[in-house]
């Protein structure tokens, strides 16, 4: 069966936002202070999954890897302009900046839960989108990179009142001076997921 997979860098108290700093708040770039070794690659482990299935964007996360993936010829990069990409986006008018990309025309949850019928869907970054698709009960599964940063401020990923989220852990590993955390989200009662 497909899954929706949340993959994102997170800081140690749970914020998503400006991980790389090219969104110029004063804290950005958290992240990007560790080294390569904890953010270059596949440090995901989507293997597969980045052959087999979509990846879904929101407009900012799209407009800042069309700048940086395109240009990028190791094996990882050519995955990643190979993909299918879906941008969620209600201001773009054209994608064409990155290869393999495909505006989402339709209602966002109802596209990505018809989708997501065919094949596995990465969502990476994308802070709103994954809001919307947690409130529908549509992700299966988070994978987070989590780095020893405590920034006080900024966008969390579960910060959002009144929805709980049920996860149990599927492995840790060490990936350079961060956690890969991977965690599937526990079935409700009466789910048969």
């Amino acid at each position: 069966m497909s899954q929706l997979i949340v993959i994102e860098f997170v800081s140690l108290d749970g914020v998503v936002e400006d991980p790389d700093g090219a969104q110029g708040t004063p804290w950005g770039g958290w992240a990007f202070r560790y080294g390569p070794e904890s953010v270059a690659g596949d440090k995901f482990a989507l293997g597969e999954v980045l052959d087999t299935g979509a990846m879904l964007l929101g407009r900012v996360t799209w407009q800042l890897f069309s700048r940086i993936w395109p240009s990028r010829d190791d094996e990882f990069s050519r995955k990643m302009n190979a993909i299918p990409k879906l941008v969620a986006s209600r201001s773009l008018d054209s994608v064409e900046g990155w290869s393999n990309s495909a505006l989402l025309r339709g209602e966002l949850i109802e596209e990505v839960a018809e989708r997501k019928k065919r094949q596995d869907i990465v969502v990476a970054g994308s802070a709103g989108v994954v809001d919307a698709l947690k409130e529908h009960d549509l992700v299966d599964q988070y994978r987070l990179l989590v780095f020893p940063a405590v920034l006080g401020q900024g966008r969390r990923l579960f910060d959002r009142p009144g929805q709980p989220a049920g996860l149990s852990l599927e492995s840790a590993e060490r990936v350079g001076q961060a956690a890969l955390l991977v965690y599937r989200r526990e079935a409700a009662q009466g789910d048969h997921r």
